[in-house]
């Protein structure tokens, strides 16, 4: 019972205490207007990479005979990718945000309503609530398509997820040497389970809470700069796990 106590607290007060466990999730779930389904959705999976990622190194660590000092060497290795690996997709997603916003174009067009009347207005289709959905047309600007956003959307959970799968979890290789050897596997487990279940537990209660925080914030002209600032987010949180170790 002790054993799965300190797990459990371990692994809350890490997830906790890491902004990368949840801030990347809120930002761009914000920016890109995803609902609290999909948010919460890539919060596990990515967590669940986090987690189990460790616990294969661990065991193929522990079935190996590699001793744990090596074993947190590698973990160590991981955190830096990681850190570094968010630091740039960072970066690159404040600089696609910037572009994307300097690029909007408002402009103007021509649907026909039901009752014959032609009518000419312009709006700008990024806007959230600029003009109601009452056509639908296809449209390009600058003689591109709005393909890239498309493009960006597919790509960015996947970015995530790797960052996650890379990103170790430092303080559950030595509770996890600690029970392996003793040879007690039931005990492995029960950490394994315990840490798992205290991250994604917090990574999920943490992403609900402030999702429905910001959901209540209007940016008002500012949303086209929404991206931008999620990127930004994302890059200082990168920079302070490469740079403060945090």
């Amino acid at each position: 019972m002790i054993l799965l106590a300190t797990a459990l607290s371990v692994g809350f007060v890490h997830t906790l205490l890491g902004p990368d466990h949840y801030l990347p999730f809120i930002v761009i779930g914000r920016a890109r207007r995803w609902g609290l389904g999909l948010t919460s959705l890539l919060t596990f999976v990515c967590g669940l990479g986090h987690v189990v990622s460790s616990i294969v190194l661990g065991m193929a660590g522990a079935a190996l005979g590699v001793a744990l000092k090596n074993v947190e060497g590698w973990e160590s290795a991981r955190g830096e990718w990681a850190g570094w690996g968010l630091l740039i997709f960072g970066a690159g997603y404040a600089g696609w945000g910037i572009w994307r916003a300097l690029r909007r174009r408002s402009h103007g067009h021509y649907h026909l309503h039901d009752d014959g009347e032609l009518h000419a207005h312009g709006h700008d289709h990024e806007s959230a609530g600029a003009h109601p959905p009452v056509h639908a047309h296809d449209h390009e600007i600058h003689g591109r398509s709005a393909g890239p956003a498309a493009s960006w959307k597919s790509l960015t959970p996947w970015l995530l997820f790797l960052i996650f799968v890379l990103g170790p979890c430092e303080p559950l290789v030595p509770m996890f040497f600690a029970s392996a050897v003793t040879g007690d596997w039931g005990d492995v487990l029960l950490v394994c389970v315990g840490y798992s279940a205290a991250t994604l537990a917090a990574m999920h209660g943490l992403v609900t809470l402030l999702w429905l925080g910001l959901k209540r914030i209007p940016l008002g002209p500012l949303e086209r700069w929404s991206n931008a600032v999620a990127g930004g987010l994302i890059l200082l949180a990168g920079v302070a796990m490469v740079f403060l170790g945090l």
